[in-house]
């Protein structure tokens, strides 16, 4: 018989490290530097040892080298905190050990996996009855979609990609943004489409599609299309003109449109915003993060389909040992065995509700255009974006980009991004930490300025 004990110890040890941790972000250096590097043993032991020594030792070695990126004053990456009831529903489901390939496996986490699927697509506006897979991230969940928009396309022209590959079968063209993701690029690679072979579509001032231009490219491309536009590009916030986009693909017979919402496509949920995103649910797949904006911890990402069949043909598995259904939560993902990352959306779903997802959104616009407007007025910066969502894009006027965001990283008052715009470095300030403050954005733009 196990010890309760055991687990106790252990346990109470891991919750001593995450009440300090958690009680530290808000004044912690945000990228606090690591002197002499992490200290962790490196020879594999001969002996075991208990584990609340294990979990003291792995507390005081690790913590000098953790970043505060949950904390309210990381605004490099597009990185959200953990939601209070988001991250106990993430050690329950550590806690539970549950399997979610298939409902047999686990019934409970099989109908949450259902029923927040429903929430999610109905809180952006989806259509019902889509399908939708939790995955690690954005990455996979634009694998899964474009796996889906490829099997879709193929069996149109009687090609059974699965079965036969893609040597020799009628490949379709896959057209994307001047400014599309590094994730959609990987997909292609991953998908063996090829990066390389992408058409691509030029973009305006702000990072969007030009839909003009897509109608007279697609207008010379015989064949399937596979059209992948984008909401909330990294750099500025913009999304693409969906609407016009959805008209110019719509007249094309063999087509797929794939959206990639990674953390733009949340805008659908605030009223305030949602135009920006308009016709987003006239696309076939979307891809949507919830460890970004929603809040929900490490890792989370869904892959959406308007058709299910057509999701399912591309995802699902079975074995003599293992009779999988289309309405296992597996047929909708490439990961056989994984754990429960609906419940932590499901837990910050509840807990928000639909007000709160809507305040959230439009919190982190409003302090991100804070932001904008605190370092617009100081004459050696530039704003080079339209603040539209949570992204801030701007450059000292003198001086070197990759050289401020250093400084700012030293300093430790905040974490900023760098990236390069129209061929020239700049910097991203990114607002989507639920904790956030007008005070913690106050405090960040003091401190670019006075370093610059």
């Amino acid at each position: 018989m196990v010890d309760q004990a055991v687990w106790h110890d252990a346990l109470d040890r891991a919750r001593r490290f995450a009440g300090e941790w958690l009680a530290s972000l808000p004044d912690r250096p945000v990228g606090r530097p690591v002197e002499g590097g992490v200290h962790l043993d490196a020879e594999l032991p001969v002996h075991g040892t208990p584990a609340p020594e294990v979990l003291d030792a792995l507390a005081a070695a690790l913590e000098p080298g953790l970043v505060a990126t949950p904390g309210p004053r990381y605004v490099g990456f597009v990185t959200g905190g953990s939601l209070p009831a988001a991250l106990g529903a993430d050690w329950m489901v550590s806690a539970a050990d549950q399997n979610v390939a298939a409902c047999v496996m686990s019934p409970a986490m099989a109908t949450v996996e259902e029923i927040t699927g429903r929430w999610v697509c109905e809180l952006l506006g989806l259509p019902a009855g889509s399908a939708l897979g939790f995955v690690t991230g954005a990455q996979m969940a634009n694998v899964v979609c474009l796996a889906a928009a490829r099997h879709a396309l193929l069996a149109a022209a009687d090609w059974d990609v699965g079965t036969d590959g893609l040597a020799g079968a009628p490949v379709p063209t896959v057209v994307v943004g001047e400014y599309a993701h590094s994730t959609i690029l990987q997909a292609l690679r991953l998908l063996g489409f090829g990066s390389g072979r992408a058409v691509r579509v030029p973009a305006d001032d702000q990072g969007r599609m030009r839909p003009d231009v897509l109608r007279d490219l697609l207008a010379a491309i015989d064949g399937p299309v596979l059209v992948c536009a984008q909401a909330g590009q990294v750099d500025t916030g913009a999304s693409d003109p969906l609407d016009a986009i959805a008209d110019v693909v719509a007249a094309r017979e063999q087509r797929w449109l794939h959206v990639d919402g990674a953390f733009g496509l949340w805008a659908a949920a605030a009223p305030g915003r949602r135009h920006l995103v308009a016709g987003a649910g006239r696309a076939d797949s979307w891809t949507v993060d919830g460890h970004k904006w929603l809040n929900v911890p490490y890792d989370c990402g869904m892959a959406i389909v308007r058709d299910p069949a057509a999701l399912t043909a591309a995802m699902s598995l079975s074995a003599a040992y293992l009779p999988m259904e289309v309405a296992d939560p597996s047929s909708r993902v490439p990961e056989s065995s994984r754990r429960a990352r609906a419940l932590p959306v499901h837990a910050a779903l509840r807990s928000l509700g639909r007000d709160g997802v809507a305040d959230l959104v439009e919190r982190c616009c409003t302090l991100a255009s804070q932001a904008a407007d605190e370092l617009g007025a100081h004459p050696g910066i530039e704003i080079l974006n339209d603040v539209v969502l949570n992204q801030v894009l701007f450059r000292p006027r003198d001086g070197d980009a990759r050289e401020l965001a250093a400084a700012v990283a030293r300093d430790g008052t905040c974490w900023v991004g760098t990236t390069v715009w129209q061929d020239r470095p700049a910097v991203r300030l990114s607002v989507s930490n639920w904790s956030t403050t007008p005070d913690d954005i106050a405090r960040s733009t003091a401190a670019i300025t006075r370093l610059l």
